[in-house]
């Protein structure tokens, strides 16, 4: 596999890998290239290019019979082997008209893309239909059914506090019900089965994972405090992470056993302010940041942010840090930008809009991450 730090945008359209991200968004996909674009920030814009090529060309996925498969790559095969192209238009032997030709060999890769999607539809169709029959046994009531647990059900108008064993803390909402053992000793994790919403504060025990078992989602953390929104009749899940860092998986993702400590999950990674939305219908997952990011730190830090011919650098780190949300730039295209600004008591979005105009740039959200976007300071 050639290493995608070489890749130009075609090698990204035309990588498997890459194109199952973007048009499945399995948590495992996305654990890997989110934590690629951690390590190679300078990717980040060739990659949103390459995202949005294939999410135009999606193609809607459906089970086909296997003599279906066989009998279209045979017509592709045979109409390749067939084609001359030295008889084509387009193919022209000048100095002057290779840009054409250049225009033809990118026409023929998306084609090849095309083809790609096409033969795969059968095995991720079929999968889906395996993990849509495995969700029937992830739902509550058969989480629950056969283990010695504690319930609440909250059937008044508002949300009531439950304290754990461990002393972490539930605020359960209403027409939510939760499930949780009398003690956490007996096991390497402490679980907690939700159908509903809650509001989670959880104790610190880095020797003691702490999950939430929602449908057909893990929530797993050390210490930290979240938002499970998971009820049975609604078509997707949400969790939303206020501070620390938790990860999401499927329960369809790996076997899970109780008795054993969780290894690496390949889930994917909430941190402060960020939200993941997942679809139950297509098992997809979507990661983005809150409409209205709050700071984490105390409001004191808010109040100092004034700044006179500061690097930009230095400003978007204090942000950063102040939401816990990563903003990713050229370091080297902004070693020349400084500003001179107020920032105090501007929400988040108005920050980044203030800095990016008093030095000329631009930003976008992906995958739950700020990416500056400027050609640089004189």
């Amino acid at each position: 596999m050639k290493d995608p730090r070489l890749y130009d945008i075609m090698d990204f359209v035309m990588d498997e890998d890459f194109i199952r991200w973007v048009q499945d968004k399995r948590s495992q996909d996305e654990a890997f290239w989110n934590e690629w674009l951690l390590q190679n920030p300078d990717k980040h814009l060739l990659v949103a290019e390459a995202r949005r090529i294939l999410e135009s060309i999606r193609i809607e996925q459906k089970i086909f019979a296997p003599e279906e498969i066989e009998l279209e790559a045979a017509k592709l095969l045979q109409t390749i082997s067939e084609r001359n192209f030295e008889e084509s238009p387009y193919y022209l032997e000048s100095e002057t008209r290779k840009p054409r030709f250049r225009v033809l060999r990118y026409w023929v890769a998306a084609a090849a893309v095309a083809g790609l999607f096409f033969l795969g539809t059968r095995y991720f169709a079929a999968e889906e239909a395996v993990e849509k029959t495995l969700a029937e046994s992830y739902t509550y009531s058969s989480l629950t059914a056969q283990r010695a647990l504690i319930e609440q059900v909250n059937t008044s108008d508002k949300p009531i506090s439950i304290v754990l064993a461990d002393s972490s803390v539930v605020e359960l909402s209403v027409n939510s019900r939760i499930s949780y053992p009398r003690s956490f000793d007996s096991s390497d994790t402490r679980d907690v089965y939700l159908s509903g919403e809650a509001f989670f504060t959880v104790a610190k025990n880095p020797h003691q994972p702490f999950r939430v078992f929602s449908n057909e989602l893990v929530t797993e953390v050390l210490g930290t405090s979240f938002k499970v929104r998971s009820f049975e009749k609604d078509s997707v899940i949400q969790v939303i992470v206020k501070t620390g860092k938790v990860s999401v998986y499927s329960q369809g993702a790996k076997v899970i056993k109780e008795s054993s400590k969780p290894d690496n999950s390949g889930g994917i990674i909430l941190t402060p302010n960020q939200q993941l939305t997942y679809r139950k219908e297509g098992h997809q997952f979507q990661k983005v940041l809150l409409a209205k990011p709050s700071m984490i730190v105390p409001v004191a830090v808010d109040r100092n942010m004034v700044y006179e011919d500061t690097r930009v650098e230095e400003v978007f780190d204090q942000i950063s840090k102040a939401y816990g949300i990563n903003i990713v730039y050229d370091a080297e295209l902004l070693k020349n930008c400084t500003v001179t600004a107020d920032l105090r008591n501007e929400s988040f979005y108005d920050k980044l809009d203030l800095l990016c105009r008093a030095i000329g740039a631009g930003y976008e959200v992906i995958d739950g991450q700020v990416v500056i976007q400027s050609s640089g300071c004189q």
